[in-house]
């Protein structure tokens, strides 16, 4: 595999990582407040990738054509081929999840895959609801996640 490089990019909700190379996109995250880092020249083989993002947030991008070079558990990588295949305005519930892996009985281990999510909104994690319809944990903040989800209604 070749290198990993960085791009930091701002975003409406805060700072964006995103990590990848030519082959792909092995992870994208918010940074805490306070980590105030952009990207002046972001690397080529992230250009895709950052354009993407920006799109997505300038509300032109509903789907994603990015490779994911992202490593898990055969079971993690099973979750997030699930949470990919929830449109964009939409929402789950983690059964809903494990009903769609085959494993019902497996919210729980579904909700740790999910927190395990290395490619915050391309694998769009913050479309997962509680089964009450309220808002659950989101790596993001709750406020960034429920700020996403109105920008997709």
């Amino acid at each position: 595999m070749n290198q990993l490089e960085t791009a930091y990019i701002n975003t409406p909700v805060g700072m964006m990582r995103i990590v990848g190379n030519e082959e792909g996109v092995a992870f994208i995250d918010f940074l805490k407040e306070g980590q105030e880092e952009v990207s002046e020249n972001v690397p080529s083989s992230l250009k895709k990738a950052a354009n993407e993002m920006i799109e997505y947030f300038n509300g032109t991008r509903k789907e994603f054509t990015l490779r994911s070079i992202a490593k898990g558990t055969p079971f993690q990588e099973s979750v997030w081929k699930e949470l990919v295949k929830i449109k964009y305005g939409e929402t789950a519930s983690y059964a809903d999840l494990a009903i769609r892996i085959g494993n019902p009985k497996a919210v729980r281990a579904v909700a740790n895959a999910n927190a395990r999510n290395p490619l915050s909104i391309i694998v769009p994690c913050h479309r997962i609801i509680g089964s009450n319809g309220k808002l659950t944990g989101y790596a993001g903040g709750l406020w960034r996640k429920e700020w996403l989800l109105n920008r997709e209604k």
